[in-house]
């Protein structure tokens, strides 16, 4: 993909995030009002449309995801226009109320008081509660899965009562007629068709095999067309029943560790929340849904040398880039594990090392932050000419991101995608 297209894709999310509200105020701008009272509808239209464009955002769609950079800048704009969004939609009962206190504080208090006002406004003052909820849990990191999952379905509750409250309230729906339809078709599509599972593909486990302590890699055969799978890229998988094992249906993300030519996809599980740990017992046979394939990761690979570096699981898009075949310029890989137990894939990384003249492989354990990681980085020769390729945990590739731009590495040859979807 060539780099101006790959930077209209980049702005395609902000882009429809800026367009919404522009269009917005455009029709309800205040022409004929000044002073709070204009703040107060510049407010309510700019959060309204900026909140239906972070619900579009939302929505977990292949192609969709293309259009926008990927999924991790899809989802990372998403974030950022529904905190903007419930910023400006919290400034509009506020901006009323200032209008009121001109005339007096005891109609600015019968403003932001909600059982003095009628139905309609009650549902204004509970779309910006349900937000709220929706916005905590967003930005609770460490909250289980499934809390984090129920709470999240509020803030589109509270997308739903917003969207109802400007249209009870308005005489002319205007560009509502557009948003709320935009709205429950996203919402719906992201609870049916992803969450659900209604989008996504039939596949089996064919096999199962241990790749290192709490890490499997599960074979899955597809039952119907076949996926479209490039190395790098990631699938979203909800395991079923079958012999011997009960799956939780959930969806989660993992890295495809091989193509098959059958259409047989390989994927790389890492024991690392509740129901990963549960998929360390999966069985041939079990039913598993497949939702994808998404990210752009090692996509734009120029031609010239290469440094790649993994960490810990990390290591899993490498193996499928390098199972595709020999490799055509010459690649470093760099790959830290914290224990010869958590090595995943290092026998075979060394075999293929030893076949592929273009690969230099450089495996290391490492318990915390790599202390020699400038002292390797200072042995790849003529690094900064190199494109790198990171995928590890975050303070890995931070890490690993301020030392390559210390080396000489330009910010735009150093690539990476962020896998903590939620």
């Amino acid at each position: 993909m060539s780099a101006a297209l790959s930077a209209l894709r980049g702005l395609a999310a902000p882009g429809l995030l800026l367009a919404l509200p522009a269009a917005c105020l455009i029709w309800a701008w205040p022409v004929e009002l000044h002073g709070w009272r204009a703040v107060a509808i510049v407010s309510a239209w700019a959060g309204t449309a900026l909140l239906v464009g972070s619900t579009l955002l939302m929505v977990r769609a292949a192609r969709l995801a293309a259009l926008f950079g990927g999924l991790d800048a899809q989802y990372r704009w998403h974030h950022l226009g529904g905190t903007v969004a419930y910023a400006l939609l919290l400034a509009h009962p506020l901006a009323l109320a200032a209008a009121a206190w001109q005339e007096s504080p005891r109609l600015a208090w019968e403003v932001l008081s909600p059982w003095a006002q009628h139905w309609t406004v009650w549902l204004g003052w509970a779309a910006l509660g349900l937000l709220m909820v929706g916005l905590a849990a967003t930005f609770s990191l460490h909250l289980p899965y499934r809390r984090w999952r129920a709470l999240h379905y509020l803030a589109g509750a509270g997308v739903v009562a917003g969207l109802i409250h400007v249209w009870t309230l308005l005489a002319q729906p205007g560009p509502l007629a557009l948003l709320l339809p935009l709205a429950a078709l996203a919402l719906c599509w992201r609870l049916i068709g992803s969450d659900l599972g209604l989008a996504a593909r039939p596949y089996r486990v064919r096999s199962v095999a241990a790749r290192a302590a709490g890490m499997i890699e599960a074979v899955l055969e597809p039952c119907g067309p076949r996926m479209a799978v490039s190395p790098g890229q990631f699938v979203f998988a909800a395991f079923g029943d079958g012999p011997g094992f009960r799956g939780c249906g959930e969806f989660h993300p993992f890295t495809v560790s091989s193509i098959g030519d059958d259409g047989a996809l390989a994927v790389g599980i890492k024991a690392l929340g509740p129901c990963s740990r549960h998929v360390q017992g999966l069985t041939p046979g079990v039913a598993v849904r497949l939702e994808g394939p998404f990210g752009r990761f090692l996509a734009d690979r120029a031609d010239g040398p290469q440094f790649w570096l993994a960490g810990g699981v990390g290591i899993t898009p490498f193996i499928a880039a390098l199972r595709a075949g020999p490799l055509q310029q010459p690649t470093t890989l760099l790959y830290f594990y914290r224990s010869a137990q958590d090595a995943a894939y290092l026998e075979e990384l060394l075999s293929i090392a030893a076949a592929d003249a273009c690969l230099t492989l450089v495996a290391e354990a490492a318990a915390g932050p790599p202390p020699t990681l400038d002292v390797r980085l200072s042995e790849v020769p003529g690094l900064s000419a190199r494109q790198a390729q990171l995928c590890g945990p975050a303070a890995l590739v931070e890490a690993a991101r301020g030392a390559l731009l210390r080396h000489g590495m330009p910010a735009a040859a150093i690539h990476f995608e962020r896998f903590d979807f939620r």
